[in-house]
């Protein structure tokens, strides 16, 4: 329980509901509540096809490329806590947002589902390493089913942000959404360094 407890907290805080809904707001201002909502429901789909196809082959990717679980575990951290530390300061780099470069790119598009809303602003890197972590730490079918259920509760959360986010908008402006985000970054930074230390002292164990 403990283990689905802390999955759920990190994966809720990495793809981050609440923070979705202002960039969802204005990306798609300009569309009419119809289109929004069939905006909202194919990119969270596209999002989970992504999440799912490294939850199912995670495991297997890592030994494929030799990666053991320790190194795995700090690097992974390493990348959260940089995704922490955008959160705290409400700054968005390459790993919640998108580059100059694609912003034009996105705004040529008639369609935002794929990108930027599904890659990366769902399914990007903090979601992905966190999905592969997740995919890597069940030992019976037990946790298997409950961590499948964990990611697909916040999957269910992020597109009830997006198909709400005029109502979010209206109760909590950016600037309360973006306080919501610097207290989950704090809660994301504990955690990832704990994955860190985690992955230090199964180094030192031998354990790969």
């Amino acid at each position: 329980m403990d283990l689905l407890l802390s999955t759920f907290v990190v994966l809720l805080v990495v793809i981050d509901p609440i923070g979705l809904a202002p960039l969802f707001f204005a990306l798609a201002r300009n569309q009419t509540r119809a289109q929004q909502r069939r905006t909202a429901v194919q990119s969270v789909a596209l999002a989970a096809a992504m999440l799912l196809i490294f939850f199912f082959t995670g495991d297997t990717l890592l030994h494929v490329l030799g990666i053991g679980m320790p190194a795995f575990r700090i690097a992974g951290g390493a990348l959260l806590f940089l995704l922490a530390i955008d959160m705290v300061f409400a700054r968005h780099s390459g790993l919640r947002s998108t580059t100059t470069r694609e912003q034009k790119e996105a705004a040529t598009r008639n369609g935002i589902a794929v990108f930027p809303l599904a890659f990366p602003l769902i399914a990007g890197p903090g979601s992905l390493t966190t999905v592969l972590l997740m995919a890597s730490s069940w030992s019976n079918r037990l946790e298997f089913l409950g961590m499948l259920a964990v990611l697909l509760a916040v999957l269910l959360l992020a597109l009830l942000s997006l198909l709400a986010s005029p109502y979010l908008m209206r109760l909590l402006g950016e600037t309360g959404a973006n306080v919501v985000s610097r207290l989950l970054g704090l809660i994301l930074a504990a955690l990832a360094v704990q994955y860190i230390l985690d992955g230090v002292v199964m180094s030192l164990a031998g354990q790969t």
